[in-house]
């Protein structure tokens, strides 16, 4: 009784946390809830999102007003939020950093690169070539960054927010299979309805004016306290065997022709208990598989065809959402 009453004061503290960051949040990003519970569940669940939509919707502020929320510091007390405008002209130094040749001192010495941070912002990634996407590889899987002969581990909280435009879009490059694999969501961000659009209209200099003023609502300990809280988070053995029944589906099912690795599962099961925690809860239910599984797993899949594309993820997912309706496993 005493360890329930523990874990309920524990998840309690965690949900008064969250919630003080979506208000803070919603204060700038009107409208989108769902996206922005869907941007923290990813870093909660320590992992990396990309978010792709039209220019003009909202995604890099979202990702600014996320960053003065949450703002990271180094020994200098200066803030450490980075934001990369990607460009074909970019070139992999220009992320990781690059060696200087110091007069003084007659050596060479390393400048870091923006990669070096604990919020990154990659803003319209496939404007750059694949080779400079690639860049982001080791350190968005592996958390370190090599050069040369040095590997260097990243701020213990390191958190990767890309956007990009659709990719039918001129001037872009597709990300390849490998990174989007990094990417434990791809959400779109899509327009405002009617009503919320035209209240940013009456009230667009209050709400910039807003994220200019926003003011840090979590210290990189508290964010750091929520990801083990999100590990810790209950998932029933039949919620387990929904996802590994769901990732090997996609393996088989004949309009996918590549379907989802294991990381993605372990990557679906992560957020799933970041997710619930978010939602205020210790453990993670049936809807909760429902309300993620497109956006953790659909970016890796490779389709036959667009048609395709529209239904068969829907056909898998709703036949084993039907499964676990039948057990009723909380009762």
């Amino acid at each position: 009784m005493e360890m329930q009453t523990q874990q309920e004061q524990s998840t309690s503290l965690a949900a008064e946390r969250i919630g003080r960051l979506i208000l803070a949040m919603e204060q700038v990003i009107k409208g989108k809830r769902q996206q922005i519970e869907l941007v923290i569940t990813t870093m909660l669940a320590k992992g990396h999102i990309l978010m792709e939509d039209n220019p003009g919707t909202g995604k890099t502020v979202l990702a600014r007003t996320l960053a003065h929320c949450v703002s990271g510091y180094g020994a200098d007390g200066s803030v450490i939020f980075k934001r990369v405008q990607f460009t074909p002209d970019l070139l992999p130094m220009d992320l990781i950093g690059s060696h200087l040749f110091d007069e003084k001192n007659a050596d060479f010495v390393f400048k870091k690169g923006p990669l070096f941070c604990n919020i990154l912002l990659a803003d319209e990634i496939n404007r750059a070539s694949p080779k400079v996407q690639s860049a982001l590889l080791e350190c968005m899987a592996e958390g370190q960054i090599t050069v040369g002969d040095t590997t260097t581990r990243l701020e213990d909280f390191f958190f990767t927010i890309a956007t990009q435009n659709p990719v039918e879009m001129e001037g872009t490059y597709p990300l390849p299979a490998a990174q989007l694999d990094r990417f434990f969501m791809k959400i779109y961000f899509g327009y405002v309805d009617e009503a919320t659009e035209a209240d940013i209209y009456r009230n667009y200099l209050q709400i910039g004016n807003n994220l200019h003023q926003i003011e840090q609502v979590l210290s990189m300990e508290d964010v750091l306290a929520l990801q083990k809280e999100a590990d810790g988070v209950f998932i029933h053995e039949e919620i387990i065997q929904a996802v590994n029944h769901i990732v090997r589906d996609t393996r088989q099912h004949p309009d996918i022709t590549l379907g989802a690795s294991t990381r993605a599962g372990i990557a679906f099961i992560r957020c799933l208990k970041a997710f619930a925690l978010v939602k205020g809860r210790s453990f993670v239910i049936e809807d909760d598989v429902q309300a993620i599984a497109k956006a953790v797993l659909d970016h890796r899949l490779v389709y036959r065809n667009r048609e395709a594309k529209q239904k068969a993820f829907d056909q898998l997912l709703m036949k084993e959402m039907q499964r676990l309706s039948k057990l009723k496993i909380y009762g």
